[in-house]
């Protein structure tokens, strides 16, 4: 108990966001009880400015489902082997090769592949680590550009996940649609896609135009998931994001199937 109550004082003293509804830290024991996810906004490259809105997001998610304590931060060090005993799932909003040295890296990848957690990616999650290819074949593909920043229609593939059972069979939304490279649709499990009649697909790079906006795979023992949404803070308000964003995190947590 004294070594985990020292773990999220040195966090609040980091800069980590920890707290209740109201305002008040929680107990150790409440603490404990808890599914942890620790949620890194680093951003080596762009900075996305819906960051500050996602984190009060996330931790709102965790305390009105009652499932998880999100810690937010954009320090890179608390990501290494010692810390992440303490977490269920992590959580990527970054961009750029993020300030990790390798024993971190390891950590990060093996947190998942070998100890079975969960790893969670929004929007520009994968327009990070590309010197890191093991990140990559983890977290799916990689980002290789933007053709489309407009409103436009999401087919869901599967209506099954717990991210997508409250979602019509297709939506409108505006979104700053990722295309993304080294990635392929018989390498992870596709959840929502573009509908390709509702932008100019000859501005799109994929010589199979198959645009995923959001996935899901197993990876080692752990699990991943990807959602490409998030770009406009505005959408961080929606319900329907914050219950794919939900379903998309409890089930990388295995709280939810």
């Amino acid at each position: 108990m004294a070594e985990y109550t020292g773990l999220i004082d040195g966090l609040v003293r980091r800069g980590a966001i920890w707290y209740t509804q109201d305002g008040i830290r929680p107990s150790s024991s409440e603490v404990l009880n808890m599914r942890k996810l620790l949620m890194l906004t680093h951003s080596a490259g762009f900075r996305h400015d819906y960051l500050p809105t996602a984190a009060e997001v996330v931790q709102k998610l965790g305390r009105e489902s009652g499932e998880f304590e999100a810690i937010v931060t954009e320090d890179c060090s608390l990501v290494n082997a010692e810390n992440l005993k303490n977490f269920d799932a992590l959580l990527f909003a970054t961009t750029g090769e993020l300030p990790m040295d390798e024993s971190q890296k390891k950590a990060l990848i093996d947190f998942v592949k070998e100890q079975g957690k969960g790893f969670v990616g929004v929007h520009n999650a994968t327009d990070t680590f590309y010197k890191f290819p093991e990140y990559g074949r983890m977290i799916g593909g990689y980002f290789d550009g933007h053709p489309w920043t407009q409103e436009i229609t999401v087919i869901v593939v599967d209506p099954n996940h717990p991210s997508t059972r409250h979602l019509p069979p297709t939506f409108r939304t505006k979104e700053e649609v990722y295309v993304h490279r080294d990635w392929s649709p018989d390498r992870t499990h596709v959840l929502l896609k573009l509908d390709n009649s509702s932008v100019d697909i000859s501005k799109g790079k994929r010589p199979d135009h198959y645009y995923a906006l959001a996935w899901c795979h197993e990876y080692g023992k752990g699990r991943v998931f990807y959602t490409a949404f998030g770009h406009f803070k505005e959408v961080w308000g929606e319900e329907w994001f914050q219950k794919h964003l939900l379903g998309g995190i409890l089930w990388a947590m295995r709280a939810a199937e």
